[in-house]
């Protein structure tokens, strides 16, 4: 739990990004799971709608302490980020909006480009390994790079799998006994589903004075239960609901943007962009309702991953050892080696190309690759140098 707790202040860089310094910190120096199996993770977790760095990271601590140690590695995972983004509803309005646009924060991309281009460097040693996977990972990372859709991941996934099934790789002999299925996972998610929906609809028809929680909560559960393609797609899901189609105007685009904005350069999950949001919403029935949306816009929007994930992954264990879903283990690791490859090239053309963050982003990637330095203390120097430099 310390080690989850320094990786949730210190991890920057997206989903690719916090995959690659998962494999620092839990694989190589920790050996919580080994690469394959932290590689397999996250493949399955794309697959799924929700939060997939707060999946992969959740199923970390299923392995090492079944569903109590899960729970608590997510809830140490996102409470860090989830602080310091509902903190910001309540200081936006006293902050000068060019003031936050610090100079603390301007190597860490550059940092992050390291991180994603080790992470990328490691997969490709564990999981390429001939000609169909070379070829998979290049198709899958030119899609991820071109095709900006929600459905990218999820169906360049499943085709992977699919191209690999016509390998002739044989299945080795299983001596694990099949997984039990957690049935009650799957009912407690559609129950909290079609039970939020029921009253958020009762909420809003019969105008209760207290409906906005019960609508918002439904609003971030569906988010949660639904999205695919990360932090973005949930960012154009919350401006289309509350900005495109509130008559009330909960909040503005420029106030949704900002917070998506001082998110990026947070560590942490994407999605703790929720309590900011949550908060924002709720900011005009008073400090106590805005403290109640920071809290319930998180829970909602992670609560259905976490379901999701813990139902599903006993199934995948116990399909995997059939022929067809093993031999798209290969195919489905090529198009997550792909998928790493293309968030490397978009975040290194998203920033200025400079001779000291070139020299950032080798620095960055040299010392994870030749030194075994925890990825926190890259992280500290690269804000000690920004807030010096």
């Amino acid at each position: 739990m310390k080690a989850v707790l320094l990786h949730s202040i210190t991890a920057f860089g997206g989903p690719q990004g916090h995959l690659a310094m998962m494999m620092k910190t839990f694989v190589q120096q920790r050996k919580d799971v080994t690469e394959a199996e932290l590689m397999e993770y996250n493949a399955f977790c794309q697959l799924l709608p929700g939060a997939s760095s707060s999946q992969t990271l959740t199923l970390i601590g299923f392995k090492r302490g079944g569903a109590p140690l899960a729970v608590a590695t997510l809830l140490i995972w996102i409470t860090p980020a989830c602080l310091l983004m509902g903190s910001l509803s309540f200081l936006l309005q006293y902050m000068d909006k060019r003031a936050l646009n610090v100079d603390i924060f301007k190597y860490v991309q550059p940092m992050a480009v390291g991180f994603l281009a080790y992470g990328g460097i490691r997969a490709y040693q564990i999981s390429i390994r001939n000609l169909a996977t070379q070829v998979i990972m290049v198709v899958a990372m030119a899609a991820a790079y071109f095709i900006k859709s929600p459905w990218t991941f999820p169906a360049t996934i499943i085709l992977g799998g699919i191209i690999s099934n016509f390998s002739n790789k044989r299945i080795p002999d299983f001596q694990e006994k099949p997984k039990k299925i957690q049935w009650a996972n799957l009912w407690l998610f559609a129950l909290i589903f079609i039970v939020a929906g029921f009253l958020s609809e009762l909420a809003r028809t019969e105008h209760w004075v207290t409906r906005r929680p019960f609508n918002m909560f439904e609003n971030f559960y569906r988010f949660g239960s639904l999205v695919f393609g990360g932090g973005d797609i949930l960012i154009a899901m919350m401006l289309e609901q509350y900005v495109t189609r509130s008559k009330s105007q909960f909040m503005t685009a420029e106030e949704l943007l900002t917070g998506a904005g001082i998110m990026r350069a947070m560590p942490g999950p994407t999605f703790s962009v929720s309590a900011y949001v949550g908060g924002m919403i709720m900011r005009n029935l008073g400090p106590a309702y805005q403290l109640l949306g920071c809290i319930l816009a998180p829970v909602a929007i992670f609560l259905p991953s976490m379901l999701l994930v813990l139902f599903f992954f006993p199934i995948w264990n116990n399909l995997k050892k059939h022929v067809m879903i093993y031999r798209a283990l290969e195919g489905i690791n090529a198009v997550v080696v792909g998928i790493m490859w293309a968030a490397t090239l978009i975040l290194f053309f998203s920033i200025h190309v400079t001779w000291y963050n070139i020299l950032i982003m080798l620095w960055t990637l040299g010392l994870l690759y030749l030194t075994r330095l925890p990825s926190p203390f890259i992280v500290l120097a690269c804000l000690l140098a920004g807030w010096l430099f």
